[in-house]
């Protein structure tokens, strides 16, 4: 991070910082310089690259029209300040001194390189990053994750679920809704060991087959269709689908001990593309197991986010903007490739169109955006179990439910507390540190990438894509 001084030369009672690097939502306040009465400033540790900020002086927006200021697509006004990396300065800057202009030190040649670009519109300036600054990072990474066992993620207390095989899949929808899960494992007393794990795929595939009117299932066979008869039913349903098997469905149970490495442990989910991994205790004969937890990706990331807290440049990678890094999906207009094509839908799409795309295009989440692409709500795989209050999924028509249909239902069943945690977002100037820090709580999935003040929707970054990005 790079500290950047701001000021605010014109006066007032009251001056406070906005920007990109405060999402726009908080409000830093500047304070006088000694000696003036009308000079404030602040300081802030910035990430490099392009950053835009405005000035909210006594309740009122107000732009430093004497420093570098750029009009974007949709109107809006606002300051932008280029920051450089320090170890790169050097090979960027003029060799003359820099001039300062109302307190804040710019290099007013690479602003007005920044404002030609686009005819105006504004795009980040993207440094090149070290091949060996990746590989160091990736290298201790490694080495770190492969010198702690799963007996590092178990808490000091705790319960987990489990279901038992032979229990209805209704009743099991609705102990998931309940408790607030997504996937739970569940166990087979014949067997005497936990044999699989019920997901909220489970109840999209259920939910369309309900839909699709088909002979394997019907709501009055639901309220007796034990999960052991679904797991059975679902691959034959696959082995009559014309469309290829995207998942081998008779795989056995991924599972790890808690004697296996984290590195192991985040390398099974990844691998094999699931969400969580049962961490599981077996006597020495065999015969008997126990469930001690359910691992998953955001347990080992608040790990490494809780070792590296106070050493970040132990990983030179920590501080880098994510939109400078080869992770995550990106609309056209950001990133000319893309691994993959970023989906958006808009409210109005009827709920049968999202669950195709969560389940053929094996997605977990759908933004929602309007006309203008700009984030509105988020659709996610583990919403559908919402559908299983009051058995809503009884009620509703698939082809004639809408997405905003759909996430009022999410919204009644999680309640207004939770609401504000489901869609979370970033920016592209945001560190890699601060875009882990935020995934490392079991609760955030993933990030929508957004641009400052508008909201318009520019990529997703979920947690898979920043293991697969460290993990190389």
């Amino acid at each position: 991070m790079v500290p950047t001084r701001f000021a605010w030369p014109y006066g007032g009672r009251q001056v406070f910082l906005s920007g990109s690097f405060t999402r726009w939502t908080e409000h830093l306040p500047m304070t006088p310089v000694e000696g003036s009465s009308v000079v404030f400033q602040a300081i802030y540790n910035l990430a490099p690259g392009y950053h835009q900020y405005k000035f909210l002086v006594d309740g009122v927006w107000r732009l430093d029209e004497n420093n570098p200021y750029v009009t974007d697509e949709y109107g809006m006004v606002n300051n932008f300040i280029l920051v450089k990396e320090p170890e790169v300065a050097s090979s960027i800057l003029r060799s003359e001194p820099l001039l300062s202009k109302s307190g804040m030190d710019v290099d007013n040649d690479i602003f007005q390189q920044a404002a030609s670009l686009s005819g105006g519109t504004q795009r980040e300036l993207v440094l090149q990053i070290s091949e060996s600054d990746i590989d160091v990072s990736r290298r201790r990474l490694s080495i770190l994750l492969s010198s702690y066992t799963a007996y590092e993620l178990l808490p000091d207390s705790g319960k987990v679920f489990v279901l038992d095989v032979k229990l209805p899949v209704k009743q099991a929808f609705h102990i998931m809704y309940e408790q607030g899960l997504a996937v739970v494992p569940f166990w087979d007393d014949s067997k005497g060991q936990i044999s699989g794990m019920l997901t909220a795929s489970d109840f999209i595939l259920i939910l369309k087959e309900l839909h699709n009117n088909s002979s394997l299932l019907t709501n009055e066979e639901l309220e007796m269709h034990s999960i052991l008869a679904w797991k059975e039913g679902k691959i034959q349903l696959h082995r009559k689908s014309d469309e290829p098997m995207q998942l081998p469905f008779r795989r056995p149970l991924i599972q790890a001990t808690p004697q296996e490495s984290l590195k192991d442990v985040a390398q099974k989910i990844l691998q094999n593309k699931i969400s969580t991994v049962p961490i599981i205790h077996s006597s020495q004969d065999g015969l008997c197991q126990q469930l001690l937890h359910l691992a998953c990706l955001p347990g080992i990331l608040k790990y490494i986010c809780r070792h590296f807290r106070h050493s970040p440049g132990a990983l030179p990678l920590l501080q880098n903007p994510v939109g400078r890094l080869p992770l995550g999906t990106w609309a056209p207009d950001i990133r000319l490739t893309n691994a993959y094509q970023l989906t958006m839908l808009q409210p109005n799409v009827p709920l049968s169109s999202a669950l195709d795309l969560l389940t053929e295009a094996q997605i977990s989440s759908i933004p929602i955006v309007d006309a203008n692409g700009c984030l509105l709500d988020l659709f996610s795989r583990s919403d559908i179990t919402s559908l299983a209050k009051s058995s809503a999924y009884v009620h509703i028509r698939l082809d004639q439910t809408s997405i905003h249909q759909a996430l009022q239902l999410v919204y009644e069943a999680s309640g207004p507390l939770n609401a504000h945690r489901r869609c979370q977002t970033c920016l592209r100037s945001d560190s890699l540190h601060d875009v882990m820090e935020r995934l490392s709580d079991p609760v955030v999935r993933r990030l929508i990438v957004i641009e400052a003040g508008s909201k318009r929707v520019e990529g997703i970054i979920s947690l898979s894509d920043v293991f697969n990005f460290l993990f190389g």
